[in-house]
């Protein structure tokens, strides 16, 4: 399977005074605000490493379900929360926190099959992934 998803980021201004909006393909981000505070600070609006956190924890949980489903079990409930650390402009740390509730499954069993989503989900592949850039300056 292959597909390809898009978003869009604008921004206006100075890294520090000015702002912009990020949207997505789907519309569940639409025009959503992005600015210094909402970064570095505290404002209303998303950044890049919310994002990453919100990708990362739902490509894992997603994979963990698959994975789960291939082993036999169903899931009831998985709650995954993700830590993304930015250190002197640098990701340097990602922390997934799972809770999960699978009947019948043992804690080893469960253990195993979440380090082996933790491998393989794509973003946590990222890193190692190609990067393509094309720029074009516009008057």
């Amino acid at each position: 399977m292959k597909f390809t998803r898009t978003a869009n980021a604008n921004w206006k201004g100075t890294g520090m005074e000015g702002n912009g909006t990020i949207s997505t393909q789907s519309t569940t981000l639409n025009n959503a605000q992005l600015s210094f505070k909402t970064r570095f600070a505290e404002g209303v609006g998303t950044n890049p490493e919310e994002l990453i956190a919100a990708a990362h924890s739902g490509c894992f949980t997603m994979q963990l379900s698959f994975l789960l489903s291939e082993a036999g079990f169903v899931p009831e409930d998985l709650n995954t929360k993700a830590k993304v650390t930015l250190e002197d402009g640098t990701i340097t740390l990602i922390q997934l926190e799972l809770e999960g509730k699978v009947p019948g499954i043992a804690e080893e069993q469960l253990q195993e099959l979440a380090q082996k989503a933790k491998a393989i989900c794509p973003i946590s592949k990222l890193l190692n992934t190609e990067i393509t850039l094309s720029v074009v300056l516009t008057a």
